[in-house]
């Protein structure tokens, strides 16, 4: 397992070395631009120089060149020539300082350079010099030896890197100071994110004011306040979804335990409480096996697979479901179908509870009809469900799909949030609104839904 590091020892490490590596090759690239060119320069001055000796020296008539006749080659620094005798010892001292002519004989004569050595460097107490060795052109077995002094040219080089040395040590520096500040920027919201997040995790869902100048970092404040206000209102909906089931289970539980109490203690004839018992247990079945569903559907798609089905033999199987109820209160349907069969790949069954609660809630709160229309629009397939009842009140209808939310003359509060879960479970919309009436109006793309088989 990698060792884990804070990120501004990442960022430190990172930001620092990349900065040091950057100066080491401006040092690199500079130091050997500079001994090309001074290695260049002097090649050109020494072979200059000897060429002059030999002119100098020649017995031919016209004027003598001088050692200098061509400064721009010239380094800062006089090239000068001495001749050596097969031994080594001086025979004639062209131009230069007799030391540094005497001290290049002896080391001449220490180290024995072959004839042809060229643009070699000779370091001593005088300074460092460029030497060329030939022999000599115009005396056989004699030695020429051109020497140009590069002290200051070496010194200049000295000065200039440790110049460069103090600039990468600034430079460093001011890498790592800067480094650390950059660190510090980013390690510190980073820290208070994840502080953030500890407290939610820990149940505190009060958002924080937290300002970011990054915006991702901003975003991602916004985004964690954002699933704390979700997750704030998801508990206290969950809070308000166990009061209203306890409260829905408390009422048809106590009206059992009372008949059964009658029928225990002879106060209520016997087949009058059954028919409550069995009518109240029916309510509670139907109760809880709606929760149940509204459970399934909150954590996706139920289980089975997608089917064509008509939407309207099956808007037509609901209605009559409803038959019974519809004609006891005195209702009457309209119908606005297409001729042609309006099909929709999903389970029946979520069709059939989408439908069915819808066609329920309208004939519920219908004062003399209802009115249905199934369509097939643009590839989407359209149903639209509306009562000439008194309308949703405004103040409820933003909440008609919550979970136990009860109108007026509503019975649970599951009906209408098991429509909309089944929806949106199936890539749909249900919308809400007043016209008159309720209406209640269901879009399915179809060919999403037919893909999903």
């Amino acid at each position: 397992m990698k060792r884990k590091r804070h990120i501004k020892t990442r960022l430190l490490a990172a930001f620092t070395g990349l900065t040091c590596l950057a100066l080491l090759l401006v040092a690199l690239v500079f130091n050997l631009s500079v001994q090309t060119y001074i290695s260049a320069r002097v090649a050109d001055q020494l072979e200059m120089v000897t060429r002059s000796a030999s002119e100098i020296r020649s017995e031919e008539p016209g004027p003598r060149p001088s050692f200098d006749e061509h400064p721009d080659k010239v380094m800062g620094t006089r090239g000068s020539a001495v001749v050596l005798d097969e031994k080594g010892a001086i025979a004639a001292n062209l131009h230069g300082d007799n030391a540094v002519a005497k001290a290049l004989a002896e080391w001449y004569q220490t180290e024995s350079p072959g004839n042809g050595t060229k643009n070699e460097t000779v370091s001593l107490e005088q300074g460092d010099f460029a030497v060329t060795v030939q022999q000599d052109p115009l005396e056989e077995g004699r030695i020429l030896l051109v020497y140009v002094d590069v002290t200051a040219i070496k010194a200049f080089a000295r000065q200039t890197n440790l110049l460069l040395l103090a600039v990468i040590a600034a430079a460093v520096l001011l890498a790592v100071l800067l480094s650390r500040h950059i660190a510090k920027a980013f390690a510190t919201p980073v820290q208070q994110l994840s502080d953030f997040a500890a407290r939610i995790g820990g149940g505190d869902l009060e958002p924080q004011s937290l300002q970011f100048r990054d915006l991702e970092l901003d975003e991602l404040g916004g985004a964690m306040n954002r699933m704390a206000t979700e997750l704030r209102e998801a508990r206290q909906k969950q809070e308000v979804f166990f009061q209203n089931v306890s409260h829905e289970l408390r009422t048809p539980l106590t009206s059992i335990r009372g008949n059964a109490e009658g029928i225990l203690y002879g106060v209520i004839e016997p087949q009058q409480a059954g028919r409550v018992i069995l009518t109240e247990s029916d309510k509670l079945g139907g109760m809880v096996e709606d929760i149940l569903y509204l459970s399934r559907m909150g954590r996706g798609r139920p289980q089975g697979a997608a089917e064509p089905i008509d939407l309207r033999e099956l808007l037509s199987l609901c209605v009559s479901e409803q038959h019974t109820e519809a004609e006891r209160r005195g209702l009457r349907f309209q119908f606005d179908f297409d001729e042609a069969p309006v099909m929709l790949a999903i389970r029946e069954q979520d069709a059939q509870r989408l439908f069915g609660n819808l066609i329920s809630n309208a004939v519920r709160y219908a004062r003399s009809e209802i009115r249905l229309s199934c369509h097939s629009r643009d590839g989407k397939a359209l149903v639209r469900v509306a009562d000439d009842g008194p309308g949703i009140a405004p103040e409820d209808l933003p909440h008609v799909f919550e979970r136990f939310y009860k109108g007026k003359g509503g019975k649970h509060g599951i009906g209408l949030a098991i429509a909309q879960s089944v929806a949106e479970s199936w890539k749909g919309s249900l919308l809400a609104r007043n016209e008159g009436g309720a209406v209640f109006e269901a879009v399915f793309p179809q060919q999403e839904a037919a893909a999903a088989q």
